[in-house]
């Protein structure tokens, strides 16, 4: 038997430790297996670039994977059917179809069982690949692991690294958010990651929540603990009332001297977009069509806005997205990943294809069709917990 791995998509706290878990799980079987990582995700499997990976592993290799964020094997944004992309970016000639050319791949190099862990786009990815396969009558099992810190993948109740993603961008704003007494009119603005779905930016607001309950304060008086509350979360599930807001804002600035907000990526996007389009301005896409966020900068245009009609004497826009999404997995998510590989495993030597995961709509762990997979979940702001985050932010 043989198994390849491939890791796509950004990076999240969970790559690496998805591949040492299963691994072990073949290491501790009565099969007879080998396995190849492709490098840089779907890239290495058009070009045929691969490695050995570690076979028998013992719980000392095994834990090597557990500590480490990233992907050993390394990551890649490749669309199989976005054939003009595949072309550009030279990883087929112009007469081959990149479906193909990655079924022959695995066919050449005798693979019986494929794990594509990443996240929507890596796994509507996976699904065209086996829908492919099917089709021409392959034998060779294909099994997701959904992985984002987005958390956005339907209907995946959680996808992995989310949750170590929102605990280290809180850990991130503990630091950052004593900035706040290097001047009397504050604003810092910590710009979360996510695309079009606010859950990490909410999440990881809760999370720092959680960690302030933790700290003992005992200094009295001279402590105001107001500079250090979140002032406002703006996603992309929600509309805001930008004057309103700018209402409540002064406010609060002429109150506590500070303000802090956390802003999603994807927040605000019409509103830039279109003031980008008034001035011929377009945004660069991926080979998925998302724009790509990282040249939008949603803090900085929403910092930008307020304080035509704020007065700040200092502005700090801070981006937690690397520093959360490379870290590894805590001890919460590890537990949740051996859960979710545990149950892959299961699925893979049984032939069954689909992607692993709690499915929302039963509540149960199942092999899910790859059909059934989309992105932009987004964020319900109207479960209780944001609800109740909101009340607490905005009171």
């Amino acid at each position: 038997m043989k198994i390849a791995f491939l890791t796509s998509g950004g990076n999240a706290p969970c790559l690496n430790s998805s591949i040492g878990r299963l691994l072990s799980n073949f290491s501790n079987s009565d099969f007879n297996f080998s396995a190849i990582g492709y490098l840089n995700g779907f890239t290495g499997l058009l070009q045929g670039q691969s490695i050995k990976l570690p076979l028998n592993l013992t719980a000392n290799q095994a834990d090597s994977f557990y500590i480490y964020g990233g992907s050993f094997i390394g990551n890649s944004r490749v669309k199989l059917t976005n054939i003009a992309d595949c072309i550009s970016k030279k990883l087929i000639s112009p007469n081959e179809i990149p479906l193909e050319v990655a079924a022959n791949q695995l066919i050449k190099d005798k693979v019986d069982i494929l794990f594509t862990i990443g996240g929507d786009d890596t796994n509507t990815t996976a699904r065209d690949l086996q829908n492919y396969i099917n089709e021409k009558n392959i034998e060779i099992t294909v099994v997701g692991i959904p992985k984002t810190i987005d958390n956005d993948i339907y209907p995946i109740k959680r996808s992995l690294g989310a949750y170590t993603a929102a605990y280290q961008g809180a850990k991130f704003f503990e630091n950052i958010v004593n900035e706040n007494f290097m001047g009397k009119r504050h604003l810092i603005v910590h710009e979360v990651m996510g695309r079009n779905s606010g859950w990490l930016t909410a999440y990881t607001a809760k999370q720092y929540y959680e960690i302030s309950k933790n700290k003992k304060i005992s200094i009295g008086s001279c402590f105001d603990s107001r500079k250090y509350d979140i002032h406002g979360i703006y996603v992309p599930e929600r509309d805001v009332n930008i004057t309103s807001e700018i209402e409540r804002l002064s406010k609060l600035l002429e109150d506590i001297g500070c303000i802090n907000l956390f802003v999603s990526e994807g927040a605000f996007l019409d509103q830039i977009s279109q003031q980008n389009e008034e001035k011929g301005q377009y945004f660069e896409k991926d080979a998925f069509g998302h724009i790509k966020l990282d040249s939008v900068n949603a803090a900085k245009w929403f910092a930008s806005t307020i304080s035509k009609y704020i007065d700040f004497d200092r502005i700090l826009i801070q981006k937690s997205g690397y520093f959360a999404r490379s870290a590894s997995p805590n001890k919460e998510e590890l537990e949740y990943i051996f859960k979710i590989c545990d149950f892959a495993y299961e699925s893979a030597i049984k032939g069954k294809s689909g992607v692993s995961g709690i499915d929302e709509r039963q509540d149960e762990m199942q092999c899910i069709d790859f059909n059934d997979i989309k992105g932009d979940k987004g964020l319900d702001v109207k479960s209780d917990w944001f609800l109740e985050l909101i009340d607490s932010v905005e009171s």
